[in-house]
Formats: structure tokens, sequence, C-alpha cells
């Protein structure tokens, strides 16, 4: 088996953590831990995209530098869309 480079690992790890979240998620015997199954499967799934993204030859620091640039566009992507919905409900009326 060969290295695998940061990315690559990254990946690898986040898949099975959503995996372990759906699986938290799925049974049936205790709230609290459904609380957390959706919350590792929502930190999981908001990782996912900006590390599926990143160069596969990327190294661990530029990795984490573009994992954090990514996770600021998500953010202002999310608060775009919170400012812009009372905007955009007021346009029909």
């Amino acid at each position: 088996m060969r290295n695998r480079s940061f990315p690559e690992r990254a990946e690898i790890t986040l898949m099975v953590a959503m995996l372990a979240g759906i699986l938290m998620i799925a049974q049936r015997f205790n709230v609290e831990i459904f609380r957390w199954g959706v919350r590792l499967l929502v930190g999981a799934t908001l990782l996912q995209i900006t590390v599926g993204n990143l160069p596969k030859e990327a190294s661990a620091w530029r990795s984490l530098t573009l994992i954090a640039f990514g996770l600021i566009i998500i953010a202002l992507v999310f608060l775009a869309g919170i400012w812009l919905v009372p905007v955009l409900s007021q346009l029909g009326r």
C-alpha cells in the first residue's frame, strides 16, 4: 500500500465520520447519540466540501490553509443566504 497524501487521508477520515454519523442517527435508543450524530454528519459534510476539492498533492500546511479558506467561503455563502431571504421574500409583495 502506498503512502497517501494528507488530502487523501482527510477525505477517508471524513467519509468514515459521515458513516458514523449516519449510524448514530439511525439508532433508535438514545436521543443524545442521535443529536451527536447530526452534529457529526453536518460537520463532516461541510469539511468534505472543502477537502474534496483540494489538490491531491497538497502538503498538510497548504491543505489546512485551503480548508480554512474554503470554510470561510462556505460561511459567507450561508450569511449571504440568511441576509437575502428577507430581501427576496419582499420582492413578490
